[in-house]
């Protein structure tokens, strides 16, 4: 596994961002784990966020592409750090584009994004935290696509939970590939989480012990995809 990737199951970790224990989704199912990417607040931790996404991003992607489009809302700040990362990494300017939840129909910015606008033949790469249903695709792929005649690179989550989306053949982020026609693609999966900390020491503990390892099997023993 690629260093950075050891380092940004770590820092989710750190940050607050990945728990473990029982929660409860909005899909109703009951998860030994759990992401939340709102836990990411300080300064340091967006600027590390932003340069884990442009690592991946650049390693599945490359760099010929022209926007990173972040649905609203946590979408927003990731698609943010992201640009400035990658530009500070790499020496590309790509813009920055986010959807409104409601359109603004005043001022100089009205309409319905934020950041840069879309124009034909721009490259797009959505970025989002983690996808259990891919219920935000279905709102922003049309939007996107609808807005000018832009070519969608690929999608880049945070985490692939590695489980069955709502079509329940396949996850979700296959789901969102078949749908969309094009790449989905994490800066980790789950199998790849629970390889790195099984049993080894983060932030001075065992974060993944033997308890909660069964736990994850039984649960992707219901949910998994296979």
């Amino acid at each position: 596994m690629e260093q950075y990737k050891q380092e940004f199951i770590e820092f989710m970790v750190e940050s607050d961002v990945l728990k473990f224990g029982e929660f409860t989704l909005k899909s109703g199912r009951k998860s030994p784990f759990f992401m939340n990417a709102g836990a990411y607040v300080t300064g340091s931790q967006l600027m590390r966020l932003g340069e884990y996404y442009a690592k991946a991003i650049h390693e599945k992607y490359g760099d010929d592409f022209d926007v990173l489009f972040g649905p609203a809302y946590k979408g927003i700040p990731i698609s943010v750090v992201t640009a400035v990362a990658f530009s500070k990494l790499y020496g590309k300017e790509v813009r920055y584009c986010s959807d409104r939840k409601e359109e603004k129909d005043h001022g100089a910015d009205k309409g319905s994004f934020l950041g840069s606008s879309l124009k034909d033949g721009d490259r797009v790469v959505m970025i989002e935290d983690v996808t259990t249903s891919g219920k935000s695709m279905e709102e922003t792929v049309p939007k996107v696509r609808g807005a000018a005649n832009v070519e969608i690179v690929g999608l880049m989550v945070s985490l692939n939970r590695m489980e069955m989306g709502l079509g329940g053949k396949m996850s979700a982020l296959d789901e969102i590939r078949e749908t969309y026609g094009f790449p989905t693609n994490a800066i980790v999966t789950m199998e790849e989480v629970v390889e790195h900390l099984y049993n080894k020491e983060c932030q001075g503990k065992i974060v993944i012990n033997d308890e909660i390892k069964k736990a994850i099997d039984a649960y992707y023993e219901q949910y998994g995809c296979k």
